[in-house]
């Protein structure tokens, strides 16, 4: 697969934007972990064009997570416009645009999924930020506003149209926001299409590698994009291309390999966002990182409590005693 002239290789596998995870500290490990392409969080362009810290700050690259694409989502065309040459300073290989968030503040300004509503705009918007740039450009969204509204297959010719490189589309309306199941069907609709060229590539529900065979196998995409399944699981992309590749499934990581996972990302995260704001933010991926240890309860209440990076990396050394026992 490829994105303009970034070649992927065969059904690549992608880390999904997600806010207030995909950072570039956890966005290093997905890719040192076989993801082929990492996305950033959602980035404001009218925090940008305003020097707002926390939308620069999150313009921050790391060598090893390349490639990359920084996702961007506003209402304002010319503001848009604008943010692209603040983007292109820091060289990312793909600039995408957010049409699909659902949640209420950004669709009531009139961003992210609220375009679904008005596929003209959406069209007119994104020709535009293709003309403006000469980094390839890329466009992720949903099915629809509602059920009865799913208008993606027209969506999807209209942005081939516009000049995208490729689509990812997550298999729900803004209506389900992250509730119910992913039409996968929807979204293999779209691929089907005889005027469909560009890749399309599925998001939604895609967390086990069984799942991402299903997405190439049966339902012919181009594609994955894994959100929240990798979240505290940055595995699940070489058990993902394992899987891919011989049918056979890994094991989960021992607990050594967990616990110096976590100490990579803490200790990247504190160099990045500062500690106290690093050993916060972490606190809600405990749970997933050592799902399935036996009687993990105690030790994580003991990691969410610590309120240092001393203390943390002291417990951690503690899990990895107690569980060789």
């Amino acid at each position: 697969m490829k994105i303009g002239p970034l070649d992927l290789g065969d059904f690549p596998l992608f880390l999904a934007p997600m806010e207030d995870v995909s950072d570039p500290p956890f966005r290093k490990l997905c890719r040192k972990h076989g993801a082929d392409m990492v996305v950033t969080e959602f980035i404001s362009t009218e925090g940008l064009i305003r020097d707002a810290y926390k939308s620069v700050k999150k313009l921050d690259i790391y060598p090893e997570e390349r490639p990359v694409a920084i996702q961007i989502f506003g209402h304002n065309l010319e503001n848009m416009l604008a943010s692209l040459r603040i983007i292109e300073k820091v060289e990312p290989d793909v600039v995408d645009i957010n049409y699909g968030c659902p949640v209420k503040k950004v669709v009531n300004k009139g961003a992210g999924a609220a375009f679904l509503k008005d596929p003209e705009r959406m069209q007119r918007f994104t020709a535009e930020i293709v003309r403006h740039t000469g980094l390839p450009v890329t466009v992720k969204t949903r099915l629809g506003w509602d059920e009865n509204s799913i208008n993606i297959v027209d969506v999807a010719l209209r942005m081939q149209e516009a000049g995208v490189k490729a689509i990812f589309i997550h298999g729900r309306t803004r209506k389900q926001m992250y509730g119910g199941t992913a039409d996968w069907d929807a979204i293999a609709a779209v691929k089907r299409h005889p005027d469909m060229e560009i890749p399309v590539v599925a998001n939604g529900d895609i967390d086990t590698p069984q799942k991402a065979a299903l997405i190439r196998d049966h339902y012919k995409l181009d594609g994955a994009m894994i959100g929240r399944g990798a979240i505290g699981n940055p595995w699940i992309f070489g058990q993902m291309r394992h899987y891919l590749n011989t049918g056979e499934l890994l094991p989960r990581p021992g607990v050594e390999e967990i616990v110096d996972t976590v100490k990579e990302y803490l200790t990247d995260a504190i160099r990045w966002k500062g500690e106290r704001l690093a050993v916060l933010e972490a606190r809600r991926h405990y749970a997933k990182y050592f799902k399935g240890l036996p009687n993990f309860k105690p030790w994580r209440m003991q990691l969410v409590q610590a309120d240092n990076a001393e203390e943390l990396f002291g417990i951690l050394d503690k899990i990895v005693d107690e569980y060789r026992k």
